[in-house]
C-alpha cells in the first residue's frame, strides 16, 4: 500500500510542526493535573482548538474539564479522535534524567505517567495534520475531537459514550502509548481490554447521639459511654474487610483486580467526637460486566453491614461504569497498514544519552544502546494477540482495562499502540519511565509517529469509502443490537479529588511542598 497525496501532505505537517508540537507536549507534561481536576490542561486545548477553526464545546457530557471539538469541510463522513491529559498523585517528575520533582511542587503532587501528556498532544497533532490535508486536497468531511479528563479512574468516556458524543463517527481512532508487551507498535486485533467499576462508599455519620442511647436518655459524662465509632472506623472497617473478601469476590482466573483509594475529607481530630465523614473510592477491573456487577453487589452488601456497626448510614456514587471493548478488524488492518508505512520511532545519539544517563542515575550499568529492543520493532496484530494469549484462559474473551471500551459500542474503533521509550534491564523506579516521558529528546519520537499514524488513518476512512463501508459493516455485526449505555450517573466531580490549590503561600499541591 502506498500512502495517498493527502497522506503525504499529512506526514509533512506534522515534521514540519515538530518544535510546534513538542513545546505543547512539554507544556501540558509540566501542568501534570490529575483526574477531574485538569482546569488548565482543558482550558489549553479549547483556546488552541478555537484558534485552528474548531467549533468547541466546554464542559461536554456535564463533566467541567471535558470538551467536543467539531471542524467540517463540507457534507461527508466524520472521524473521530481524542486527548486525554490527567496526570496521577504521586508521580511528580522533572522533565530531567534524574529524580526530581517539578519545579514549585513536591514528589507526592501529580505528574505524567502513562504519559497522557504525549497522548493527547499526538492527537492533536493527527488531528490538526489530518485538517490541513482535507483543506489543501478538498477533502469532504469532518473531524471530532473529544478532551476526555479522568481516564485514570475512567472517568469520561462512559459519560461521553452516553451523552452521544461516539454516535454517528464513521470511525474513532484510539491511540496510547505503549506500556505493557506485546502491546508495542501495533493495533489490538481480538482481545480487548475489559470492563471497569468504580464507586465510592461515602460514611456519613450525622447522628452519633443515636448509637446506643436510650430514650431520653441525659447527655453522657464525655469519656465514660457507649459512643458511635463514625465514620473513620466504618472506612478502616471497609477497607480491611473488603481484603479479606478479595480471594471469593471474583473468580480465581482472569487477570481481575480490585484496587482502593481513601480520599482526604479533612476529618482528622484530636477531640473524642466521631468523624461524621470518610470516603473510599473502589476500582474494579475484570473480565465481564457480569463480573462486576457481582463484586458490586458484595461491596454494596459489605458497605450497609459496616456502616450499621460504626453508627454511620452510607451513601454509593458511582464513578464510573465502563464496558468490555469490541473489536474491528478491518479498522485494526486499515491502521496497522499505516503503521507499517509510518514506521517504528526512532531515538538519536542525544535522546540515547539521556536514557544511559537515567540508567546510570538508577543504579543500573548504562547500555551501549540502552532502549528496549520492542520500541524500535513493529509486530503484527495477530503475532500480538498470539502472544496476549498465552497467559489468558480460552474462554476469556478481554483482559485489563481502559475506558476506550466504550467508544467501540458507538462507532468502529481501532486500538493502536506506539512506542513510548523503555530501557533494557531493570527493574527501575517511576520516576526513571516518568522522566523518558516527559524529555522532549526522549517522548517526541513517539509523538511524530503517532501523530502520522492518526492522521494517515483519518484521511485513509475518509478517502476510501470500502474502507467505511467494511469496517461499518462489521461494527453492525458485533454490536447486533442497540445497547443502553451504563452511564446512568452524573460526573463525580463533587469529591475531594487531590489537586493544586492557590492559598495565601501561593500555587500549590493540596499537601503543601
Amino acid at each position: 500500500m502506498t500512502h495517498s497525496a493527502a497522506q503525504t501532505t499529512a506526514r509533512h505537517w506534522v515534521e514540519r510542526h515538530r518544535d510546534r508540537l513538542s513545546a505543547d507536549c512539554a507544556r501540558i507534561f509540566d501542568f501534570g493535573e490529575p483526574a477531574w481536576r485538569e482546569y488548565r490542561s482543558a482550558g489549553w486545548y479549547v483556546e488552541r482548538l478555537r484558534a485552528e477553526g474548531f467549533t468547541v464545546e466546554e464542559g461536554s457530557g456535564g463533566m467541567p474539564t471535558a470538551f467536543c471539538a467539531e471542524w467540517s469541510n463540507g457534507e461527508g463522513p466524520v472521524v473521530g479522535m481524542y486527548a486525554e491529559y490527567d496526570a496521577v498523585p504521586g508521580n511528580s517528575q522533572a522533565a530531567v534524567p534524574h529524580e526530581a520533582p517539578r519545579d514549585g511542587v513536591g514528589a507526592h503532587a501529580a505528574g505524567h505517567t502513562d504519559p497522557h501528556s504525549a497522548l493527547g498532544i499526538s492527537g492533536l497533532g493527527g488531528l490538526l495534520a489530518t485538517k490541513a490535508a482535507m483543506e489543501h486536497h478538498g477533502i469532504k468531511g469532518g473531524l471530532r475531537f473529544t478532551g476526555e479528563p479522568a481516564e485514570k479512574v475512567r472517568g469520561s468516556k462512559p459519560l461521553h459514550a452516553a451523552a452521544g458524543y461516539y454516535d454517528g463517527l464513521a470511525g474513532m481512532l484510539s491511540f496510547h502509548p505503549f506500556y505493557m508487551l506485546p502491546m508495542c507498535n501495533t493495533v489490538r486485533w481480538d482481545t480487548h481490554c475489559g470492563a471497569a467499576y468504580s464507586m465510592i462508599y461515602r460514611f456519613i455519620c450525622d447522628a452519633p447521639h443515636l448509637f446506643g442511647a436510650e430514650d431520653g436518655a441525659p447527655i453522657p459524662q464525655s469519656h465514660s459511654d457507649i459512643r458511635a465509632p463514625g465514620a473513620n472506623d466504618a472506612l478502616v472497617m471497609m477497607y480491611a474487610q473488603g481484603r479479606m473478601l478479595r480471594d471469593s469476590m471474583a473468580s480465581h482466573v482472569g487477570g481481575w483486580s480490585i484496587s482502593e483509594a481513601i480520599l482526604s475529607t479533612g476529618q482528622a481530630t484530636a477531640d473524642n467526637l466521631p468523624a461524621g465523614l470518610a470516603d473510599l473510592q473502589y476500582m474494579m477491573r475484570v473480565p465481564t460486566v457480569e463480573m462486576a456487577e457481582r463484586i458490586t453487589a458484595r461491596l454494596d452488601a459489605l458497605a450497609d453491614s459496616v456502616a450499621a456497626q460504626t453508627g454511620c448510614r452510607v451513601e454509593r456514587h458511582w464513578v464510573c461504569k465502563s464496558r468490555p471493548g469490541l473489536a474491528n478488524h478491518a479498522m485494526a488492518e486499515m491502521v496497522w497498514q499505516n503503521i507499517q508505512q509510518v514506521g517504528a520511532p526512532v531515538w538519536d545519539d542525544e535522546a540515547k544519552a539521556l536514557m544511559r544517563e537515567v540508567q546510570k542515575n538508577c543504579g543500573v550499568t548504562p547500555y551501549a544502546d540502552p532502549i528496549l529492543p520492542a520500541c524500535e520493532e513493529l509486530i503484527a496484530p495477530q503475532d500480538a494477540e498470539a502472544i496476549l494469549r498465552e497467559s489468558l484462559p480460552p474462554n476469556q474473551r478481554n483482559s485489563t482495562s481502559d475506558d476506550y471500551t466504550d467508544m467501540t459500542w458507538h462507532a468502529p474503533t481501532a486500538r493502536f499502540y506506539i512506542a513510548r521509550p523503555a530501557l533494557k534491564g531493570g527493574p527501575y523506579p517511576a520516576w526513571a519511565m516518568n522522566a523518558l516521558g516527559g524529555m522532549p529528546q526522549t517522548i517526541d519520537p513517539m509523538v511524530q509517529v503517532a501523530a502520522k499514524v492518526l492522521a494517515t488513518s483519518a484521511l485513509r476512512l475518509l478517502e476510501d469509502e470500502h474502507i467505511r463501508d467494511a469496517a461499518m459493516a462489521e461494527f453492525k455485526t458485533r454490536t447486533a443490537n442497540p445497547i443502553q449505555p451504563l452511564a446512568d450517573y452524573p460526573a463525580p466531580t463533587q469529591f475531594k479529588w487531590p489537586e493544586y490549590v492557590q492559598t495565601a503561600r501561593g500555587f500549590d499541591w493540596h499537601i503543601p511542598t
